[in-house]
């Protein structure tokens, strides 16, 4: 697995304008535009800017907020939860820790019988790794977590 992840310059010159608006400057992609929303297929998702390990596809469930939505995360040393009182709410923020990408956000609305949250996150700060490429991406640890 990778060991360095960290905030890279080169990764963020490839973001896409959205992924730049969401990672970079704490944005929110429209509701039901990302790429994950309805996404089904087993993998990991890792931050787009630092590769680090953040959901994977067995903690995904379909809240019907309209963004990708998880009960817990991989390595939950890997985010942050920080105190947001922007746009007149207060909420709690997720980051990634090493990229320090904005992700999203957490409620307590999610599954009563996995805990309870909902780590609602935006498409536009994941890149997907499906199980079958675990291994040759160097995530090959997580392989054991798909295992029937």
């Amino acid at each position: 697995m990778p060991e360095n992840y960290k905030k890279d310059a080169d990764a963020i010159a490839r973001l896409t304008p959205e992924q730049y608006r969401v990672t970079q400057e704490n944005g929110t992609e429209r509701p039901f535009t990302g790429e994950y929303d309805g996404h089904k297929e087993a993998g990991l998702y890792v931050d787009i800017v630092s590769g680090e390990p953040l959901f994977t596809s067995m903690d995904k469930f379909d809240s019907g907020c309209g963004w990708p939505s998880f009960t817990k995360p991989v390595e939950g040393e890997n985010v942050n939860e920080l105190r947001d009182i922007s746009h007149g709410m207060i909420r709690t923020e997720v980051r990634s820790k090493h990229g320090d990408s904005h992700l999203g956000h957490v409620f307590p609305d999610g599954p009563k019988d996995q805990g309870g949250l909902r780590y609602c996150i935006n498409s536009a700060s994941l890149r997907f790794v499906p199980v079958a490429d675990l291994e040759a991406e160097g995530y090959g640890d997580y392989a054991s977590l798909f295992a029937d």
